[in-house]
């Protein structure tokens, strides 16, 4: 990938573009099929981008990421592949991000807003602000891995909201917030038969097929967290943790069981004095079982963003 400076880093001005009109287009963005042709997905994370529903993408970077790719089919036939390969790794990542395809013969008055002087280019904004991703055509499994990564360093950050499909999705599903996604109903049914190690490797396998789903990489750290309380006697191992505040396995042990008893608090205080009070690989190991135990809560929980803070405090 071949990263260059962006030459114009903060906001986009979007003084020079349309406002959208009023009507049904304008109000959902008009999600259409992916530029040259390819039909669109039942569930579809991409829409073509236009001058006119422009600054209504941008807004959706409020929600969660939004990968603009400007390509020219007539210009840089290649670059066309480039959106149609975000376009369908947009359905495979199941709105982490929104695939926003700018055609710039179509739409010059957004390439020069953007003040672009190359194709392609792919630009990542979150809460309306730019940051370039890459300036160069690269294969669909390459692009795949860069994405990936990108959104397990978002996730680490406590950015896990995604968008709502743009089209396909049925109604009632969509209002129905108890229903189970069928993804997870492996997991979830070897958990309602008291099946914590099925549980474990169903999730297991949705995380090795997809490291971007943050869903099942919190039901991962969940039911390891109790998978290791199996067989615990609760009481016998909260004592072996007070007789010894320094040991590792005792206090990670207690972690586990303030969380499930729902002390969360509790067992991030308790891995950050330790984390604290530790040194070399003792250290790295409280801390590690700790991040797992913020990925059980939920990156975005307010306790998780409170223990992270305490965490760099203590290991800083």
């Amino acid at each position: 990938m071949t990263q260059q400076p962006f030459s114009r880093p903060g906001a986009i001005d979007l003084s020079a573009l349309k406002r959208p009109a009023p009507g049904p287009s304008a109000a959902t963005g008009g999600p259409r099929a992916p530029a040259g042709g390819g039909a669109a997905s039942a569930t579809s994370y991409a829409l073509e981008v236009t001058e006119q529903n422009f600054q209504e993408v941008i807004e959706r970077s409020m929600t969660a990421p939004v990968l603009l790719v400007l390509f020219s089919r007539s210009r840089m036939p290649e670059s066309g592949q480039l959106a149609d390969d975000l376009a369908t790794l947009s359905g495979e990542f199941e709105g982490r991000f929104l695939a926003g395809l700018v055609d710039v013969d179509v739409a010059p008055g957004i390439a020069q807003a953007m003040q672009v002087q190359s194709l392609p280019l792919l630009v990542a904004v979150l809460d309306g602000r730019p940051a370039p991703l890459l300036q160069d055509v690269v294969p669909l499994e390459e692009l795949r891995t860069a994405l990936t990564q990108v959104m397990q360093q978002l996730a680490t950050q406590g950015m896990t909201a995604r968008h709502q499909p743009l089209s396909g999705a049925a109604p009632e599903a969509a209002e129905d917030e108890d229903a189970v996604d069928p993804r997870y109903a492996a997991a979830q049914d070897a958990l309602a038969n008291d099946d914590i190690d099925g549980a474990v490797a169903e999730y297991q396998k949705l995380v090795d097929a997809n490291p971007a789903d943050v869903e099942a990489a919190a039901g991962l750290a969940m039911a390891k967290v109790l998978q290791r309380a199996q067989g615990v006697d609760a009481g016998a191992a909260r004592a072996a943790a007070d007789a010894a505040p320094d040991d590792l396995a005792a206090q990670t042990l207690a972690a586990d069981l303030d969380l499930l008893a729902g002390d969360v608090e509790a067992a991030f205080g308790r891995l950050v004095e330790l984390v604290r009070r530790s040194a070399g690989d003792e250290r790295n190991q409280a801390r590690e079982h700790l991040l797992g135990l913020f990925a059980a809560v939920g990156n975005d929980d307010p306790r998780v963003l409170k223990g992270r803070q305490s965490l760099a405090s203590a290991l800083f």
